[in-house]
């Protein structure tokens, strides 16, 4: 029976379709059944082979330079082009084609491998050294942006530290000193990444005279860590694989040959394979695409390969076909999606959903599997209701009521975790914080009692499992193949493998820790079990790794200190205690300022334990907004716990004088504050000034000049104590707010003369002159006369 791909191709209804690409939109025709992502993947073929674009038919013209490009002739041309529209088949590159030949046992083998190995680690280490350099930069034209004062000082690392940090830091990362001159320019480094070096893959032909304890071999293992070594055991192998690496390379699509041809599947086969089949007798690769997925619907998986296999053999004639290109971009062409529980997959609308795998809905069904079962636990039920451990019933016994579970239950069609189900906006706040009594960057679950065991329960019950490898209603003949669909896919492969002309080069994967030793003992494993060739590839790192690596200890600076003499000292045991918080008395003294900044009125109150120092301060902008006046208020609640907790208010009145925004200026009110560049600068200026005597932070004029500049004139009488006592905080104590200071000493009286005994003094006249003991003194001019009689 002979087929018409043509014919179908003609057939079959193609309507035109736009396609969005970076900077255009292409109208194509193509079957119903294409997704825009699989037309997308043969228009950037086309891109990178340098097709020009039919305007009319892309895919056909397409499809015309893929039958071209095999050297069809022109009967058989005009089929594959149709096979092509029909998407049976699909141009594929073979995966990381070996280039040259090594043999392992030659003189030069030696520095070959040292190179493989070299331009590998090359490739790594310049990607991770030109990001940190480029980090490195941005952090130094980040420290000059940062930076607040003249610009010259700024670009200075002598006199910006930030800068300076910054540029040691971006010359040990690897950048020039020029570099880092123009990052402090502004100069932006977002640097393209360069050109990936990837080492071209390289059979190495291991003769089995040689010795496995010669250093070659271990050389040849470490090079193979990096998947750009296959190494073969046989010479005629190692020939046939550099020849399959340079023939043409096509990929057919399976599923679509059955859905096209029916029971006629094995004859169509073969006319397809035989279409493509070059007519020199050179080799050819032919990539039998979704084989897992047909041998699914088998009872026999292996049998089913082998079978297909056979078929090849039948359809090659004696041609060299191999059949493992290993080009996931063939299978995007073709539609074929890897095999997985879940499938993404685009609906008649245009959009994107996700579904279970149809071929393994397909497989449960004819296995009498239920897969409605299957699809509830990939997808979940996405409802609490019958839950494991966080049902409704849970739920309201801590206090949820119809209003809260029937917001939860909405939310969970669009969720992913409980977590997201059982916040705000799903939840309202007031009910989370009042009702449950958490705040909201709680976590609710876990503050409501549940465990981790029972939330992965709810949520596995909920949003589904990542596959179907722990179903428990799986059927028995399913089991291997739900359980790891890797190791179903590539037993399949090692069946197939026996009837292609060249082996398997996917790389055989080894753990991202695997060593050379490693790497050495699956060779020889191989070598061991007659493989006529291996590949290995170390797997990637994680994603989430992060090499824990202690602080280096900063250096210990030497400093050279005088000899003193030892002497006697007393040892004491230093004993930390947690930090307590020093409650303020109930009734506190403290004081009043009322000033204006800016022209904004600012009332400081403040509360003070009894040996005077500061606990707390509130803080009174009643004309502001409500927003701000809470903001104030809630900063000065912080303060107030910060001094109580025994921070230092020196720690405050540094961390926030100077600070700058509006409203600021001009300070009225205040004898001792002038000005102040916000109003946090004025609040513990005024702190600093009155409870540490930090006088060099007042700013006001201490001797205010009037308009003729001659000064204030004669200065202000003594200011009474009653000014400064509070009489209600007293409680009468002091009577008419009168303050006896039990230190003050009473003034000296005035020595008082008597004048009734005193004579006229001969010196100076006046009657000042008295006796003294045996003489006479003036107590006006201080003579001494001597007087007789």
């Amino acid at each position: 029976m002979r087929f018409s791909f043509a014919s179908l191709a003609a057939a079959t209804p193609r309507p035109r379709r736009e396609i969005e690409r970076a900077r255009r939109v292409v109208t194509v025709r193509a079957p119903d059944g294409w997704t825009d992502v699989q037309i997308e993947a043969w228009l950037d073929w086309a891109d990178d082979n340098g097709l020009v674009l039919e305007a009319d038919d892309p895919l056909a013209g397409i499809a015309e330079a893929v039958a071209a490009r095999h050297a069809l002739k022109s009967s058989a041309r005009r089929e594959a082009v149709g096979a092509i529209l029909l998407g049976l088949v699909a141009p594929a590159d073979i995966a990381d084609a070996p280039a040259a030949l090594l043999r392992l046992d030659a003189s030069e083998a030696a520095a070959a491998l040292g190179q493989i190995i070299s331009t590998r680690r090359t490739a790594g280490l310049s990607r991770s050294a030109l990001d940190a350099a480029c980090e490195a930069l941005g952090a130094v034209t980040n420290a000059v942006n940062r930076c607040e004062g003249p610009s010259e000082d700024c670009a200075d690392p002598a006199r910006n530290p930030a800068l300076a940090r910054a540029a040691l830091a971006a010359r040990r990362a690897g950048a020039g000193d020029a570099d880092i001159l123009r990052a402090i320019g502004g100069e932006p480094f977002d640097v393209a990444p360069a050109p990936e070096i990837v080492p071209p893959v390289t059979v190495c032909l291991v003769e089995p005279a040689i010795d496995i304890a010669d250093p070659t071999w271990r050389l040849a293992a470490e090079a193979a860590l990096g998947g750009d070594l296959v190494l073969a055991f046989d010479a005629a192998l190692a020939d046939g694989i550099l020849a399959a690496a340079a023939s043409p390379a096509i990929a057919i699509s399976l599923p679509m040959l059955l859905s096209v041809t029916g029971d006629a599947f094995d004859d169509a086969l073969i006319e397809l394979i035989r279409l493509w089949l070059p007519g020199d007798g050179a080799s050819v690769t032919i990539e039998l695409a979704g084989l897992v997925h047909l041998a699914l619907l088998d009872g026999q998986p292996e049998t089913f390969a082998q079978a297909l296999g056979e078929t090849v053999v039948e359809a090659a004639n004696g041609s060299r076909v191999s059949l493992f290109a290993n080009d996931r971009l063939a299978l995007l062409r073709l539609g074929i999606a890897p095999l997985g529980a879940r499938e993404t997959y685009q609906t008649a609308d245009g959009e994107t959903s996700v579904r279970l795998h149809p071929f393994l809905a397909r497989a449960i069904a004819h296995a009498g599997g239920d897969v409605d079962a299957a699809e509830r636990w990939v997808f979940g039920r996405r409802t609490l209701v019958g839950a494991p451990a966080i049902d409704h019933g849970a739920l309201r016994a801590r206090g949820f009521t119809d209003l809260e579970l029937e917001a939860v239950e909405r939310s969970l069609a669009s969720v992913q975790t409980l977590a997201d189900a059982l916040r705000s906006p799903v939840l309202d706040a007031g009910f989370v914080r009042d009702v449950l009594g958490v705040e909201e960057a709680v976590d609710l679950l876990a503050h409501l009692g549940f465990s981790r065991s029972d939330i992965d329960a709810a949520e596995a019950y909920a949003f589904g499992h990542d596959d179907l490898s722990s179903w428990p209603d799986a059927p028995d003949l399913l089991g291997p193949v739900l359980a790891d669909p890797a190791a179903y896919e590539r037993r399949l492969t090692a069946e197939l493998a026996v009837f292609s002309a060249t082996p398997n080069l996917s790389a055989t994967p080894l753990g991202w820790r695997a060593t050379v030793d490693d790497a050495e003992a699956a060779l020889r494993a191989a070598a061991r079990e007659g493989r006529g060739a291996i590949r290995l590839k170390r797997d990637p790192l994680p994603a989430d790794f992060v090499l824990d690596l202690p602080e280096p200890e900063a250096p210990r600076e030497r400093r050279w200190e005088a000899e003193t003499k030892a002497t006697e000292r007393i040892i004491e045991k230093v004993v930390e205690r947690d930090r307590t918080r020093r409650k303020l008395p109930d009734r506190r003294k403290g004081y009043i300022q009322k000033a204006a900044v800016g022209g904004h009125k600012v009332y400081i109150h403040t509360g003070e334990y009894d040996d005077g120092e500061l606990g707390e301060i509130f803080i009174d902008m009643h004309k502001e907004g409500a927003a701000f006046r809470s903001l104030m208020n809630n900063f000065a609640i912080a303060i107030s716990i910060g001094l109580q907790y025994g921070v230092p208010l020196d720690e405050f009145v540094d961390a926030f004088v100077f600070t700058r925004f509006e409203p600021a200026g001009r300070v009225t009110g205040n004898d001792s504050i002038g000005s102040a560049t916000s109003i946090l600068d004025y609040i513990f200026r005024e702190l600093g000034v009155s409870y540490l005597d930090r006088h060099e932070l007042a700013n006001a004029d201490a001797d205010p000049l009037d308009a003729d500049g001659l000064g204030a004139g004669q200065a202000d009488e003594l200011v009474p104590a009653a000014r400064f006592i509070s009489k209600g905080f007293a409680r009468g104590a002091a009577t008419d707010n009168l303050v006896v200071l039990p230190f003050a000493r009473p003034e000296p009286e005035a020595r008082q003369v008597s004048l009734a005994n005193a004579d006229a003094c001969p010196a100076c006249g006046d009657f000042t002159l008295q006796q003294r003991g045996g003489g006479w003194v003036c107590d006006a001019c201080g003579i001494a006369p001597s007087m007789q009689g």
